[in-house]
């Protein structure tokens, strides 16, 4: 099942955070390489979340997969500098592997709005630094993702708090910051297509203001589906022990490999 495992740091001093890791299975079998953030606040976590059950399966099913840490001391805006960067350190490995640069990027949470703008911000235009070449993500899957990082009505305070705490910076000085980092301000004609992942218990981020995010997405002529998962909570997929679980990850590897997700909760852009 899995041929092996190379552990990358991005700095010659090995810097905490800045490190991810490529799975690479046995057999390849999809042209498409999967490339997984982690959430946890934009204060925690790690890429060892997956490094189970879940990569297990994304290997059987005959993916390589790359689980990235981001640094957890420092602001947003690194944070997706660090991602971006192992994002392309393993492009560049793949191309040395004579694999093709098709990647598709899942995140969790915090880790699906760093994704997020991956897939649809151009490298700097979030407010981070980024320099050389960028290869365009050939799909998302987006699971608990934010639809902003400005603020909305019935915000939870604590995750208020959390989001000015990742920005450095309060609200009320620079809120050009937060629209930088905000999703919805990123769309537009072109983008890989999208699947969000929703919880039915969702309480950080509401999910019908995922289905309005869904219908800009299409308005643009963009594929963007979303399917809503019984009897889960915010962050779900992190093991495989229940049922939806499951469900999500097998939906997850399908949408990679272009094939039809029951039980479609909205699908637009056709």
């Amino acid at each position: 099942m899995l041929q092996k495992i190379i552990t990358h740091y991005l700095d010659d001093s090995f810097s905490q955070g800045r490190i991810y890791d490529i799975f690479v299975p046995e057999k390849i079998q999809h042209d498409t390489a999967i490339f997984m953030i982690h959430g946890g606040g934009w204060k925690a976590g790690s890429r060892t979340e997956y490094h189970g059950p879940i990569i297990k399966k994304i290997l059987e099913q005959g993916f390589i997969v790359a689980t990235t840490d981001y640094r957890l001391d420092v602001s947003v805006f690194d944070q997706l500098k660090d991602c971006r960067d192992a994002y392309m350190h393993f492009a560049n490995e793949l191309r040395q592997m004579e694999r093709p640069l098709k990647i598709a990027v899942f995140g969790c949470s915090a880790g699906a709005h760093l994704a997020s703008l991956l897939i649809t911000a151009e490298p700097g235009a979030a407010g981070e630094s980024f320099t050389g070449e960028w290869i365009v993500p050939v799909c998302g899957m987006l699971q608990s993702v934010p639809k902003s990082f400005e603020p909305w009505d019935e915000i939870l305070p604590y995750l208020w708090k959390d989001m000015q705490f990742a920005v450095r910076t309060p609200y009320h000085e620079d809120p050009e910051l937060y629209k930088k980092l905000s999703f919805e301000r990123h769309i537009h004609p072109g983008m890989p297509r999208l699947f969000f992942m929703e919880a039915e218990y969702e309480e950080m981020f509401w999910y019908p203001e995922k289905l309005e995010l869904a219908r800009d997405i299409a308005a643009f002529g963009n594929e963007i589906s979303v399917k809503i998962y019984k009897n889960m909570e915010h962050g779900f997929l992190y093991n495989l022990d229940r049922v939806h679980q499951r469900e999500a990850l097998d939906d997850l590897l399908k949408f990679v490999k272009g094939e039809k997700i029951d039980g479609l909760e909205f699908k637009s852009g056709k």
